[in-house]
């Protein structure tokens, strides 16, 4: 046992010799200072959120499960918040309230945290947008790259500014700091009416189609992830894959230089001491989804319905059958 003070609070580090990440060996306790070390740019995206843990007991490539509950017992000074599941099932989470919430987590073997598109204090307002450049089969990660740059442009010609990552895997996720004024179902028609457009823009590159037959050799823009009570994996957080990949804020001109794989925790704090937080300017100004609305609100005068909904989530107003093409053909 060892315990490591963080944030003025001595956090217990059960096994901290225990390897997590094989392919260098990396520990517990490495992943504890990885977190201190990118402390200032997490707490900048993560800070006051309530967040879904996912737990890898025998560390990374090893099985898991999500924790939305925090355990009875915990320490007096940890923050949690009531979050509700898509059938408004109430959970008791955690809120990164400071550092050493994120060390508690680690000592549960947390690797990596799937985060709330709000603040604990105003579960009301989503204040992000995300949106989930997903790589289909025969695409990769040069290919978001490609749809990202078109997604940058769409909204400049808005007047917003977004802010891309790595997903830690093959895609980016790119993020807009809203004003805390709208609901995930009024972000989701944002991001509805986004995936929509560039679809039309570049219908060879992006797609806007839910039903993966329909997708083709093509970027998904998958507008769900921001559907109520859905979580997106964190910034600056690790992945559970065995080097130790993180979901890495990026500027807008570092595509070209980087790879996924090349971004884990043993480059990553070197890379942000010597280059800085591509995302220092996140907060400073929250914007408004008013022109994406705008967007949407053209699409249904248009005669389009809303998109399908995930099928977890109960059937909403102005959508479709939840039937794949192929099958509504054979019906």
């Amino acid at each position: 046992m060892t315990f490591v003070l963080v944030a003025g609070h001595d956090v217990a580090i059960s096994s901290p010799d225990k390897v997590f990440f094989p392919s260098r060996g990396e520990t517990k306790l490495d992943l504890v200072e990885y977190y201190l070390a990118v402390a200032e740019p997490l707490m900048r995206t993560m800070g006051g959120r309530p967040v879904l843990m996912q737990r890898f007991p025998r560390g990374a490539g090893g099985p898991s499960f999500f924790q939305k509950r925090v355990p009875d017992t915990i320490p007096d000074w940890l923050v949690t918040t009531t979050v509700s599941t898509v059938n408004g099932t109430p959970s008791r989470a955690l809120v990164i309230a400071d550092l050493a919430h994120v060390a508690w987590a680690v000592n549960l073997a947390c690797l990596g945290f799937h985060v709330w598109p709000f603040l604990a204090d105003t579960p009301e307002y989503a204040d992000e947008l995300r949106l989930d450049l997903d790589p289909q089969p025969g695409t990769g990660f040069a290919q978001a790259v490609k749809a990202a740059h078109e997604l940058r442009a769409l909204l400049s010609e808005l007047g917003l500014v977004a802010y891309p990552k790595t997903t830690g895997k093959r895609g980016l996720h790119v993020y807009m700091r809203l004003q805390p004024r709208w609901d995930s179902y009024q972000v989701r028609a944002a991001a509805v009416a986004v995936a929509r457009e560039l679809e039309r823009r570049r219908p060879d590159l992006i797609t806007a189609a839910w039903w993966k037959e329909e997708r083709g050799k093509r970027i998904f823009v998958d507008y769900n992830q921001n559907a109520p009570h859905k979580t997106v994996f964190g910034a600056w957080s690790v992945r559970d894959r065995v080097t130790g990949p993180v979901s890495t804020p990026l500027s807008w001109d570092e595509f070209d230089d980087v790879t996924p794989d090349s971004l884990d925790l043993a480059s990553v704090p070197g890379r942000l001491a010597a280059l800085g937080d591509p995302w220092a300017e996140i907060n400073a100004h929250p914007q408004s989804l008013e022109p994406l609305l705008a967007m949407h609100e053209r699409d249904m005068a248009a005669g389009l319905m809303d998109a399908p909904w995930p099928p977890v989530y109960p059937k909403q107003p102005n959508e479709p059958d939840r039937v794949a093409p192929s099958r509504a053909r054979t019906d």
